[in-house]
């Protein structure tokens, strides 16, 4: 009787050990996979934020006053050009 239960105690101890080690492993790659998130979500964060400017830069008035010059070749009235309508 004696002999079983220390059998069934070094199997217990045995079985929770292993159930340890796997809970450690698990909790590693759940870190790993964490900083891996994380380093993700910090370069997008970046690329938003260059997005974010560029944005800005392109829908810039002094940008659209460029390209409306130099591409499609526009210009402001002049006086002689301008009429001003009142109701």
């Amino acid at each position: 009787m004696r002999s079983l239960a220390l059998a069934v105690l070094l199997a217990a101890t045995i079985a929770s050990a292993i159930g340890v080690v796997y809970a450690r492993q698990q909790s590693r790659l759940a870190f790993v996979e964490l900083s891996r998130l994380g380093n993700e979500r910090d370069n997008l964060n970046f690329e938003f934020g260059r997005l974010q400017l560029e944005q800005a830069t392109w829908a810039e008035n002094n940008r659209i006053d460029q390209i409306a010059r130099g591409r499609l070749g526009m210009v402001s009235p002049g006086p002689a050009e301008t009429m001003v309508i009142k109701r």
